[in-house]
């Protein structure tokens, strides 16, 4: 499915859920929870009939060697938007690191195929996008929301993804039906790679998604420094998912 062709579903969606009912939240960052749960339930629905087996597939004709190589070579794309965003945040050290990965990893990796970066010491790193540069900024994060189709999201977060759009390398491919399948075949990876966490999830599947996502979010927006419930600062481990 095409931006446009994602752009028009939501729109249509948009239209048909008006007068839906914004019911209150006991989550003060869920304000719109009756028109997100909606929302969710369309999401989750689309996925249980369409990606999720495909993803399902994917996994399972797929080498652990072939899909590692396809999630790395994406990831490796998204080095272009890590720079960028790094350098917004004025992050100059972290910039030069995703630099350095994405020239090695574009050259002497093939195309991104294998990590020979990390192996010389330039580590992955959670990743930079422009929400997280418009907190860095001082933007409020605004409300939380399910956004169709997208998934999880904050008003700050739905426009950052806008943004984050122009800066994938797989927008600029002329021939759409290359274009098109690089696209397809990234959310498809990512929707495998997502499989093998999902018996984690207990209780309100709305809420767990939701609170996951909020404080993944503050995680990546604060650098891993965050308070524990007692108010105490601490620098949480890199490798935290």
């Amino acid at each position: 499915m095409s931006l446009i062709s994602k752009f028009s579903v939501i729109a249509a969606l948009s239209i048909s859920l008006v007068g839906v009912s914004f019911a209150e939240s006991e989550n003060p960052s869920d304000p719109w929870e009756g028109f997100n749960r909606k929302v969710f339930v369309f999401n989750d629905t689309l996925d249980g009939y369409i990606l999720k087996p495909i993803a399902k597939g994917y996994k399972f004709v797929t080498p652990d060697v072939v899909e590692l190589g396809v999630s790395n070579v994406f990831g490796n794309l998204g080095e272009v938007g890590n720079i960028v965003n790094d350098l917004l945040q004025a992050k100059v050290g972290q910039a030069g690191n995703d630099t350095g990965r994405l020239l090695i990893n574009s050259t002497l990796g093939l195309a991104g195929i294998f990590d020979v970066a990390s192996h010389m010491g330039l580590k992955k790193s959670d990743g930079e996008d422009f929400g997280q540069t418009l907190a860095a900024w001082g933007v409020d994060s605004g409300p939380y929301v399910m956004l169709p189709l997208f998934g999880p999201s904050s008003v700050r977060d739905g426009f950052g993804t806008g943004a984050d759009s122009f800066l994938n390398p797989i927008r600029y491919v002329d021939h759409v039906p290359t274009r098109n399948s690089a696209t397809f075949t990234d959310l498809v990876d990512t929707r495998a790679g997502l499989l093998s966490i999902e018996d984690a999830i207990s209780g309100d599947k709305y809420v767990f998604l939701r609170d996951v996502y909020l404080q993944r979010r503050e995680f990546l927006i604060k650098d891993g420094d965050v308070e524990d419930s007692f108010g105490s600062d601490l620098e949480l481990d890199e490798e935290f998912e």
